[in-house]
């Protein structure tokens, strides 16, 4: 288990709230938009990441590995950012943030499930309740920036609607219907603008048009050495 000191914002004002998170799950390949989809599979084939046996797909990663640290430290330089919607259960309630499925493209070549738990999962330290923007969910937009050769690029862009809605995304996880409390689940991603590369800095964005706001989150990416 884990606990993240978060910032619940409402239309109430704001409120620090801690949740416990005993199970983290990554939704993969959980694109709306079949088109999408495939060209993020291509993408990943390229790199030579086998395609996936179902969609979506569902990664079971430690807790632990999620964190609000504004630095994450990877093995060699093959790791890469991926802005996510991140849904989190608690008392019977559920709540909407943003994240990065960080993952070591190396790794992901020979084991997609070992790559998600192998690199840390920074997420942004602000929510919202989900019930705030469930009546206008399709019109939030999710964006990514990356700092790739000292150059602070775009890397990400598009509305959530291309990725599977959060109640078909949680009834494929959890029999119930509903998210368990204590449960975190990333809930997809879009194509790498450009193709997927690495980085030294990762930014991502979860933007509200509707209301008006924005959650944004951001970390810088230290390299180790790999000896041998």
């Amino acid at each position: 288990m884990t606990t993240l000191h978060l910032t619940l914002e409402s239309r109430d004002g704001r409120t620090p709230v801690a949740f416990d998170v005993s199970d983290f799950v990554i939704a993969g390949w959980a694109g709306r938009n079949k088109e999408a989809m495939e060209h993020h599979i291509r993408e990943l084939e390229a790199l030579g990441v086998a395609r996936p046996a179902a969609t979506p797909t569902y990664y079971r990663v430690a807790a632990a590995r999620l964190t609000t640290a504004g630095l994450i430290e990877d093995a060699g330089t093959a790791g890469s950012g991926e802005v996510e919607a991140l849904l989190i259960a608690k008392d019977g309630k559920l709540y909407v943030g943003v994240g990065s499925d960080h993952t070591d493209r190396k790794v992901e070549t020979y084991g997609v499930a070992v790559s998600k738990q192998v690199c840390d999962k920074p997420v942004a330290t602000t929510v919202w309740p989900f019930e705030e923007v469930a009546d206008h969910w399709d019109s939030l937009i999710l964006r990514s920036h990356a700092v790739i050769d000292g150059a602070r690029v775009l890397y990400q862009e598009g509305p959530i609607s291309g990725l599977l809605a959060p109640e078909a995304l949680i009834s494929g996880w959890a029999a119930e219907g509903a998210l368990p409390g204590g449960t975190a689940m990333f809930g997809g991603t879009m194509p790498a603008i450009g193709g997927v590369r690495s980085g030294t800095r990762f930014e991502g964005e979860l933007e509200d048009p509707v209301l008006g706001r924005k959650i944004a989150f951001g970390y810088d990416v230290k390299t180790l050495p790999i000896a041998g």
